[in-house]
């Protein structure tokens, strides 16, 4: 789960940091106030494309930092950065890290689900993926898919040898060619990433050491150094905690304030030390760097998509080449793949088949509970064995039928879904799909679209129940919804000076009846409509410990707390 968020420099958030809590954060403000900033800053962190734009006017570096908590208590910190020429690089904890490695550590930490996800339901391409997720069929649907490719690369392979003589020399000269380019560049997984960001350092190579150095001398070499200093403070300290035994508190965190400044000196020492100074290191780093772009720009778009291509590229030179395979050995050996992928698509089929009633029922409880009680759920599975038709996902298509109203019959969802259906249809098959791993960040932005009155309290419900097995943060425009948050915070646009900053600011009891009167009422807050909010929220009946008043975010005052924002 995140812990605590810190944004710099990011579109319109000068500086906001955030302490987020375990349970059902709710994030609501005015439209425009930038609320899905904050859900944007962690699509950053968890890999997200990243661009110039997202760079507050006038600055040269946006930065997003992240605090997680896994499961088992470790904590891990992830940092992205942002230049004005659009240039990105990220670390965790301390290392550099590719965007690629932020994704694969997303899937074990956060779950960001936008209104975009409601229209993917349109797509029956879809539904068969969330059947096998929510049955455990990832195994089996990987063996399915790994068998298709090698019955596609066993195609392809036949396809050549078919070629006559004068083809398929051609074809073996234009990817001898293209495969000579990218061998001798001898191209590494993520290496155009290191390089950018040693790049960045390189150009200031000289600022870099001295910094490094000047800082390492005032904490730790100087006549005068910090650490130094600090002793006598502890000295003079201890004097006191003699007289008055409430200064005994203080003695207490000297070790560890100690020990994190000398890690800092010790780590700026030994940065500076790295700094690579050599003449013509610089001009090495940009050689490398066009000679990359170049291939990516020819092979790509990306270095992972050049890389793929070598690999399609030398498997094709050996397929052309002739190999030490002969035509009648790729048939023999295309017939087995075929089997072997037949057998383990039609195992896959049979799963889904079984796991289909089950998940169904299980999708009509969740929607029981989101105001759908008298739905009826479907997913219909149609085989096809035949060559046309394998893929991947093996021999099934599939579709999810519906029935929202009683008397109603079946129809497939994308055809008869409202807005607000596919939110809460949304919603639910999330639930589904996390069940079984607790401590992790749902992050929901728009799942309110569409909805309103009864419906946006069942899901606020929901949500807040939600809140007890995983940390949810949920940007929402609908009192009823905000009124279930276990902590609630209120973002906020306003004009300072010339610019425009956006704020946040965690609520304490009165300030969340003040929001929520707000989101009833617009700008009349009037008496009534306060009281109308506190019935709200007392209608939810949160847990114990859940009011939004538990730990405080720092600053916060008694009223409600600028969450270090700016």
């Amino acid at each position: 789960m995140i812990r605590y968020l810190a944004i710099r420099n990011l579109a319109v958030i000068e500086s906001v940091a955030v302490e987020f809590e375990q349970s059902f954060n709710v994030l609501t403000g005015e439209t425009g106030a930038g609320k899905s900033i904050l859900v944007e800053a962690v699509g950053l962190l968890l890999g997200g494309r990243a661009s110039q734009d997202l760079v507050r006017t006038g600055e040269d570096l946006a930065t997003v930092e992240a605090i997680f908590e896994t499961q088992d208590g470790t904590e891990i910190t992830v940092r992205r950065e942002i230049t004005a020429q659009g240039r990105s690089r990220a670390f965790v904890d301390g290392a550099l890290a590719t965007a690629g490695q932020l994704r694969e550590l997303a899937t074990t930490l956060v779950e960001l689900h936008g209104q975009h996800e409601h229209q993917d339901l349109l797509n029956p391409e879809s539904h068969i993926p969330l059947l096998d997720g929510w049955a455990g069929l990832a195994p089996r649907q990987a063996e399915t898919a790994a068998a298709w490719e090698g019955v596609r690369e066993l195609r392809t392979q036949i396809e050549r040898m078919r070629m006559d003589d004068r083809e398929r020399a051609a074809r073996l000269e234009l990817v001898e060619f293209q495969l000579g380019e990218l061998q001798t560049a001898a191209l590494t997984p993520g290496e155009d990433e290191v390089l950018q960001a040693e790049r960045q350092v390189l150009k200031s190579a000289d600022l870099v050491q001295r910094l490094c150095g000047e800082a390492y001398a005032e904490l730790y070499e100087d006549e005068q150094a910090v650490l130094t200093g600090l002793d006598h403070v502890w000295k003079r300290v201890g004097e006191l905690a003699a007289i008055d035994a409430s200064f005994a508190a203080h003695l207490d965190g000297r070790d560890a304030i100690k020990a994190q400044l000398e890690d800092l000196a010790f780590t700026l020492r030994d940065y500076g030390d790295r700094v690579d100074l050599t003449p013509g290191r610089l001009q090495d780093v940009e050689d490398r760097l066009a000679l990359i772009e170049r291939l990516v720009r020819k092979h790509g778009p990306t270095l992972a998509d050049a890389l793929a291509r070598q690999a399609a590229l030398e498997a094709e030179q050996c397929a052309l080449a002739g190999g030490s395979a002969s035509l009648e050995d790729l048939e023999a050996a295309l017939a087995a793949a075929s089997t072997a992928f037949l057998a383990a698509a039609t195992r896959l089929s049979d799963a889904r088949r079984e796991a289909a009633p089950a998940f169904a029922r299980a999708l009509e409880r969740e929607l029981a509970d989101l105001a759908m009680d008298r739905t009826r759920f479907e997913v219909r599975l149609t085989r096809d064995d035949s060559l046309a038709a394998w893929s991947a996902q093996g021999i099934d298509r599939g579709e999810f039928f519906l029935s929202p109203n009683p008397g109603e019959e079946l129809r497939p969802l994308a055809r008869i879904a409202s807005g607000g259906e596919l939110s809460r249809i949304m919603l639910a098959l999330k639930t589904l799909a996390t069940a079984d791993q607790p401590g992790k960040t749902l992050i929901f932005d728009e799942v309110d679209a569409g909805i309103g009155g009864r419906v946006a309290s069942s899901v606020g419900q929901r949500l807040h129940g939600l809140g007890g097995r995983f940390q949810v943060l949920c940007i929402t425009h609908l009192p009823q919804i905000a009124a279930a948050g276990g902590t609630h915070f209120h973002i906020e646009k306003a004009v300072r000076g010339t610019r425009t900053v956006t704020s946040v600011t965690r609520l304490d009891a009165a300030g969340r009846v003040e929001e929520i009167a707000r989101m009833i009422g617009g700008a009349a807050t009037t008496d009534q409509v306060r009281a109308s909010a506190r019935d709200l929220i007392a209608g939810t009946a949160p847990a114990k410990g859940e009011s939004g008043q538990g730990a405080k975010a720092k600053g916060e005052s008694p009223r409600g707390a600028k969450a270090k924002a700016r």
